[in-house]
């Protein structure tokens, strides 16, 4: 089972799969380097990136996230504040502490190898860790990281009929590998989608504890939106993109009681807008948000609940983690039958897949029974089948920040689509999860998170002459 507390991670910017991943993979090589000899006998580390790592991996900052990894940060905990010092020494000094007790010499340009045109095996978000001892020996380490900061080894890789990490899903009270028989296990047992989740995360953990993190992970999207309606200034990474929440979120204030905007029957999609904008510029400027199910899209699920919060008169707690458990069985369905990265399947596995979450959860605050979900659920992936995934300049800025608006306001219309209708709908939830696994295989590569295609070859000439021109900058953060 893919647990809520899989999903839906506190982590940094600018991307799950980029960024997030990458650094839990060097906090991984860290462990498991340490069983295998003491860290005082190293005295290199090597780093390979292949494939999309390689090829956006400086404006999706994977460089300077492995080496925060290497110094023994984790996402969930990194002080974003603070990673311009923590990166000074390495790249001033040429020293990485390790893990923070062991000093090496270490030199970007030559310590750290970029091989966009070679995708491995598996997944093309890969990434090696070489440690060198000083008799000469090599300790490696692959990894893949596979969107929304999952990362898996070599071992996982090439074994994957193999359990190595978590108990099998048949075990959990209500066990479901498709729409179709979550819908079958709800109408079996009476219960709502959020309600058969949480008996299932509470197989393995007690309610007070599922509870908790469910708030803690709404907690942070809330503060998330607050502080990137506080901030200004022009987002890191050599775009000159200015950040437009903060204006934005003025103006609606200021308009807020003017007769022109209480007679708007739209207005909530201005503050929709207004949400989405926040979380992604936070994003784009490195800064701690939650995968939800990734960076990349981590604006649409938090505008969606904002509107809950903000415009729907039936707005608690209670609904706000009903939420997050609905929105947990539709991801978990588009991550085991298809994809939720950029690199694998495009944009339509980022956005895409946040715009169908949301989606099925506001139904279900709706009134929605399990069905309407479902449906909803398949309105907001199949209205994104064939998204691209183009980040121009290589960083998580144009389009994506406005396309998480765009998604986060498709998501509440396919919810309400979908309330007004009976539950049944032509194309099935598990039969357009398909045909979006299918849509990724065909698509060129391209136009999966390499900036070689789309917006990011035809936008306009402000765009970096190379993505490894530049780093992306915490300082701001």
């Amino acid at each position: 089972m893919i647990s809520v507390f899989d999903l839906f991670k506190i982590g940094i910017g600018p991307s799950s799969s980029h960024t997030v991943g990458p650094m839990l993979a060097a906090n991984l090589f860290l462990a498991s380097l340490s069983k295998h000899q003491e860290l005082t006998t190293i005295k290199a580390i090597e780093i390979e990136l292949y494939g999309s790592l390689a090829a956006t991996g400086k404006g999706h900052a994977t460089d300077t996230a492995i080496l925060l990894g290497l110094l023994g940060h984790a996402p969930s905990t990194i002080d974003t504040r603070m990673t311009s010092s923590y990166l000074s020494p390495i790249f001033s000094d040429k020293t990485l502490n390790v893990s923070g007790t062991h000093a090496i010499n270490f030199d970007t340009e030559r310590d750290i190898y970029w091989y966009d045109d070679t995708v491995l095996p598996y997944h093309p978000n890969a990434l090696m860790l070489r440690a060198i001892s000083t008799d000469g020996t090599h300790y490696q380490q692959t990894y893949y990281s596979v969107g929304g900061g999952f990362v898996i080894n070599e071992e996982d890789a090439t074994n994957p009929d193999e359990d190595h990490a978590s108990p099998t899903i048949d075990v959990v009270p209500y066990p479901f590998n498709s729409a179709g028989e979550l819908l079958e296990q709800c109408r079996q047992h009476g219960l709502s989608i959020s309600d058969l989740v949480l008996a299932n995360e509470c197989h393995y953990r007690n309610q007070t504890e599922v509870f908790a993190y469910l708030d803690s992970i709404w907690a942070s999207m809330q503060d998330c939106v607050t502080r990137g309606c506080q901030n200004s200034g022009i987002l890191p990474g050599g775009l000159d993109v200015k950040r437009r929440a903060q204006a934005l979120h003025l103006q609606l204030c200021a308009e807020k009681n003017q007769p022109v905007t209480k007679n708007d029957k739209l207005a909530a999609m201005d503050w929709i807008d207004l949400y989405a904008l926040a979380v992604n510029e936070e994003n784009a400027n490195g800064g701690n948000v939650v995968t939800a199910p990734t960076n990349g899209a981590a604006g649409i699920i938090p505008a969606v609940m904002h509107y809950y919060r903000d415009f729907l008169s039936t707005y608690s707690i209670e609904g706000a983690r009903k939420f997050l458990l609905n929105a947990t069985a539709i991801g978990s369905l588009i991550k085991q039958n298809a994809s939720i990265s950029g690199a694998e399947v495009g944009c339509q596995g980022e956005v895409g897949s946040a715009c169908a979450m949301a989606a099925s959860a506001l139904a279900e605050i709706l009134g929605g029974d399990p069905a309407k979900c479902l449906n909803a659920a398949e309105i907001g992936i199949e209205h994104n089948l064939g998204l691209t995934c183009d980040p121009v300049g290589g960083l998580v800025q144009v389009p994506c920040i406005e396309r998480n608006a765009m998604g986060a306001v498709k998501a509440v219309n396919a919810a309400r689509l979908a309330c007004r209708g009976n539950g049944q709908h032509f194309v099935s939830l598990d039969k357009v999860i398909e045909t979006m696994k299918v849509t990724g295989a065909d698509m060129l590569d391209k136009y999966k998170e390499t900036s070689r295609g789309g917006l990011a070859v035809y936008a306009d000439n402000r765009i970096p002459t190379a993505t490894r021109g530049f780093t992306v900058n915490y300082s701001q953060c």
